[in-house]
């Protein structure tokens, strides 16, 4: 799968793991609502293309998984600020 690596030059490399750690910062400093979002730019980050058959949970099974999430960000992160912004999209 990551064959493509054997082939680069040191410098295309050294390219490559700044565009990757670049997209994986952009993932991290996301804040608020973007937390919760489907993020397929950190998967374009791949070579390989996005799978099409990726699977949705139904709402019930959504919104308790919204709520784990959530609760994890209360139990990792519980000094972080809290916002009361509406999601406006």
């Amino acid at each position: 799968m990551d064959d493509d690596l054997t082939n680069l030059s040191r410098d295309d490399l050294v390219a490559e793991v700044i565009r990757l750690r670049n997209g994986i910062r952009a993932h991290r400093d996301s804040s608020g609502h973007e937390l919760c979002w489907h993020h397929p730019q950190l998967w374009g980050l791949l070579p390989e293309p996005i799978p099409d058959n990726i699977e949705v949970p139904a709402w019930p099974q959504f919104l308790r998984g919204c709520l784990r999430y959530r609760e994890a960000l209360d139990n990792q992160l519980p000094h972080a600020p809290r916002i009361n912004v509406e999601f406006n999209r």
